[in-house]
């Protein structure tokens, strides 16, 4: 500073010229703070709170520093001025997508500055460090590292690792900074320093690196001390099996693990178990065989082999079933390989991170406990067989494994895959123990894959090996439809007039093989064609009920037509205006530590020739992907289903600026059927699940699945949409999910879906209208035609025009009713009094009869009449005190006059013959 003069840093020194850098983090370097927040408020010293983030920080380890594990959002902070315009590096790992990890920089009125517009850090792959860098401007830049883990379960988040942090712009150095212990610089005017080697160490500002003793100590890469060698045990020392020699033999080979860092003359220490013992070798693997040397190869083109017998071509009328099935493990397949990386960036590149072990491959030692355990497998595509097209979107081929894993601390294994070389997405995981149990992955796309499967024993800041003895097992990998494939078996084709030089002729789409002439046939209607069988007429699945096939047989769908007979009376639906996606926003909900997130379903009801519509994406902050579509090649962060599902953090928790989306799942990629009845191929939609619809209308369920199997799904996922009539829910109408279930499922494994709306109803028919009938005027009378009400109906036939019809007036039908009436009632009247009285008459000459012949006993002459007494008049009429009524005698008369009853009476005189 007093010359105004640059020199040259001694040795032992670095100086970067006008930059800092921050290599050492045994604490946190001055100038850096943590910020933890909870809900967007600063939690201070104050907040004493269970659940608040109190203990929520960044921590240095070392070497380097690592983020929270849990779901407070926690910033480092470091504020720098700059003389001239500069620019911040770091390297970091980023590998879980469970915790946002953002970069972004302020100045000093805390205002964001234009240069952190793409301030999201992309993920790095299991293991590797990534580098990040952004310009930064002359003046106050104040640097944010921030980092929010998203806790749905008890599962931990894996933390960010960052290191290496240089900041170019600030003022000309006016010192030089000493090397940090396990470096060295051994010349003057150095802008770095060097790690010391294994087996050496340093201490601060060293100029070179010291030795450790050989005998009794050791040292990693860059320490800063050397460690006494421990005695040696079993978990120093693993096996391998040798090739196979002539005999076919193989030879058990024990290795030390390097590097060696255990002493074998130390009480209590074990020596290393003999090797050479021989033992038959396992068979080849299905596709290879051995001819005659030590090694497998893969059968030529058009042969196959079970891997125990030696190549053969397939017969005519058949091709080979390419593929791969590794289920011996003697070598490592050509197209596999095997890796570790430390997550502390100690090598472990010369290790063995996987070994074989005869029927299985298994995770190998690594350096420390928390080394990722790396074994790849590279597909260079998928294609389906000859005989038959795959269609888009269909299946193409698929990967299973068979595993176990054997952990006493808290392992993990990820299965992680590749598309393109562009991006690794984790899209499995396990942890702890597991027992043998298979996974199986579906393909769709004819690309470029990578599968990785990455054992960690523990994810704890660590470097020894207590966990040695931790492990995961692999039986046996099995990929179908593979390029560059070999052949365990030959497939019969189907047969052409045109052989081209082949013996077999792709089938056309949708079509199977016939087996008795190997001809191509055509599937039934409403079936689809198996991806791994088409010889036969059983390749051809029937579709679910409602369900009709794609034109090429590939899939099943709905095209939001369904039929029903209920009760003597047919139910049409039509819910061609719900085809387009729904969507459905539920929540919120809350973390163990109160971080507000949405579970945001989208849902591809029916239509579309069984495309699947419904779009969610992953690790992005427009979650609506409105500039995505599904046919992008670019698809690693996008998921496409029938039913899917994201998580949402909306932008007003945790601070952040926008609206984040995470943990994208398909829920349903495989359509079942539809059916009125609530149950479908162990899919059951409980009765009390929703509320019970208020109409008579019966609900239409779609039934869904899900190709893939999650790791506490034993029979994969499955969604069932529950249609309900709603005339009151125009349009799209209203997506729901049960009270009892908020999340959409109550298990993890079935979700529930009830979609309310108008266009659920049925179509309507001549059953849903009625009709009115209006006065007769002048002569026309007038028909119209409403609605039942409630109307529990849409679309379908329209209401029929009122019609006129002639009619008479009242007025005239009541003149005509009234004369009638009138005649009728004189008529009567009339008859009755002459009936009466010709019935009286003949009652009075029947008793004067009858009087007249019983007076034979008299003295003297008769009288005129002896019925009428002294004084009484003489009249016709006689009265009687039982005389019947009036209507009892016109009944008495019509029976008389219908039977023709005639009464005889014998007439005896009573008189004396004398007289």
């Amino acid at each position: 500073m007093k010359n105004q003069v640059c020199s040259k840093c001694g040795e032992g020194t670095y100086s970067l010229g006008s930059g800092i850098k921050f290599d050492e983090w045994d604490e946190l370097p001055a100038g850096f703070s943590n910020v933890a927040t909870f809900m967007d408020t600063v939690v201070g010293p104050s907040d004493t709170r269970p659940d608040g983030c109190n203990n929520s920080s960044w921590i240095p380890r070392g070497n380097y520093i690592e983020s929270n594990r849990d779901d407070c959002t926690v910033s480092l902070i470091y504020a720098v001025h700059l003389k001239k315009s500069g620019y911040v590096f770091f390297e970091y790992q980023y590998v879980d997508n469970n915790i946002f990890f953002e970069f972004f920089i302020q100045n000093d009125q805390c205002q964001e500055m234009d240069t952190t517009a793409d301030k999201w850090v992309k993920l790095t792959d299991g293991g590797e460090w990534g580098s990040h860098s952004v310009m930064l401007k002359s003046g106050t830049n104040i640097l944010y590292w921030r980092t929010t883990g998203i806790l749905m379960g008890s599962k931990a988040v894996k933390p960010v690792l960052v290191k290496n942090i240089t900041i170019e712009g600030v003022a000309y150095t006016s010192e030089c900074f000493p090397c940090k212990p396990g470096t060295f610089s051994n010349k003057p005017g150095s802008f770095n320093c060097q790690v010391c080697p294994r087996n050496t160490y340093s201490e601060k500002g060293a100029k070179e690196c010291i030795k450790c003793a050989e005998d009794s100590q050791f040292s990693e890469e860059g320490s800063s001390e050397c460690v006494e060698r421990p005695p040696c045990t079993t978990k120093d020392y693993f096996q391998i099996h040798t090739p196979c020699d002539g005999d076919g033999k193989t030879q058990i080979m024990y290795k030390w693990i390097e590097p060696k860092i255990c002493r074998e003359d130390l009480t209590d220490a074990i020596r290393l178990p003999p090797s050479g013992e021989k033992k038959d070798c396992p068979p080849c693997n299905p596709g290879f065989y051995n001819n005659g040397s030590s090694s497998c190869h893969p059968c030529p083109p058009g042969t196959f082999s079970d891997g125990t017998k030696e190549c053969r071509p397939c017969p005519a009328g058949t091709e080979p079933a390419l593929g791969f099935e590794y289920k011996w493990w003697n070598v490592l397949p050509g197209n596999m390989k095997t890796s570790c990386f430390n997550v502390g960036n100690s090598k472990c590149d010369g290790m063995n991170g996987w070994e074989v072990a005869g029927d299985h491959i298994q995770s190998g030692a690594g350096g420390s406990d928390n080394d990722y355990l790396i074994l790849n497998l590279h597909i260079p595509g998928f294609k389906p067989p000859t005989s038959m097209t795959g269609a888009m979107g269909s299946e193409l081929g698929r990967i299973t494994f068979v595993f176990e894993t054997l952990c006493s601390a808290d392992c993990v294994l990820y299965f992680m895959v590749d598309i393109n070389r562009k991006s690794t997405n984790v899209v499995e995981s396990w942890g702890g123990t597991k027992e043998k149990q298979a996974y199986t992955h579906i393909i769709f796309k004819n690309a470029t894959f990578t599968f990785t499967w990455a054992f960690q024993r523990t994810n704890q800041g660590q470097d020894n090996r207590r966990f040695i003895n931790d492990m995961v097992k692999i039986y046996s990998i099995t990929a179908t439809n593979a390029v560059d494939g070999v052949a365990s078996s030959c497939r019969a084709c189907a047969l052409g007039s045109e052989q081209s030089g082949s013996s077999c002729v792709p089938c056309p789409p949708g079509h199977y093989i016939e087996k008795e002439t190997n001809q191509c046939k055509d599937c039934p209607p409403d079936t689809y064609l198996s991806i791994h069988q088409v010889y036969g007429k059983e390749a051809c699945i029937p579709c679910g009920p409602g369900s009709r096939s794609t034109r090429d047989h590939s899939v099943c769908y709905s095209d939001c037509f369904f039929y029903h007979e209920k009760e003597n009376q047919s139910l049409h639906y039509d819910f061609s205006n719900l085809s387009s996606v729904g969507s459905l926003m539920n929540g919120p909900s809350f973390t163990s530590k109160g971080t507000k997130y949405f579970h945001f379903f989208n849902i591809s009801l029916c239509g579309h020739e069984g495309e699947k519509m419904a779009l969610c994406t992953n690790n992005i902050t427009d979650f609506t992907v409105k500039e995505m579509v599904a046919g992008s090649d670019d698809y690693t962060n996008l998921v496409g289903a029938f039913v899917c599902q994201s998580t949402i953090i909306p932008s007003e928790s945790k601070g952040f600026r926008a609206a984040l989306s995470s943990q994208s799942i398909i829920l349903a990629d495989t359509f079942l059927g539809v059916t009125i009845e609530n149950t479908l191929q162990n899919i059951n939609i409980k009765e009390d699940m929703f509320p019970v619809s208020p109409s008579r209308i019966p609900d239409v369920h779609f039934f869904y699945k899900s190709s893939t199997t999650a790791t506490s799904c034993i029979n994969g996922r499955s969604t069932a949409v529950k249609m309900r009539c709603n005339p009151t829910k125009l349009g799209a109408g209203m997506i729901s999910v049960p009270s009892k279930c908020p999340a959409g499922t109550c298990d993890g494994c079935t979700f529930y879906f009830l979609w309310e709306s108008a266009e659920a109803c049925p179509l309507c028919t001549e059953h849903d209208f009625h009709e009115i009938e209006g006065a007769c005027k002048r002569g026309l009378q007038e028909t119209l035609y409403v609605w039942n009400e409630p109307k529990w109906c849409i679309k379908g036939i329209s209401l029929p025009e009122k019609k006129l019809s002639t009619c008479e007036t009242v007025d005239f039908w009541l003149k005509v009713g009234a004369g009638v009436g009138a005649f009728t009632a004189v008529l009567l009247v009339a008859l009755t009094c002459y009936f009466w009285k010709k019935n009286q008459k003949l009652e009075y000459k029947y008793s004067k009869l009858v009087m007249t012949t019983n007076s034979k006993e008299c003295e003297l002459p008769a009288a005129d009449s002896c019925a009428i007494m002294e004084g009484e008049d003489n009249e016709e009429e006689v009265v009687y005190s039982n005389k019947q009524s009036l209507l009892g005698k016109l009944k008495s008369l019509a029976t008389k006059e219908k039977e023709d009853h005639f009464e005889s009476v014998q007439l005896k005189s009573s008189r004396s013959p004398n007289i």
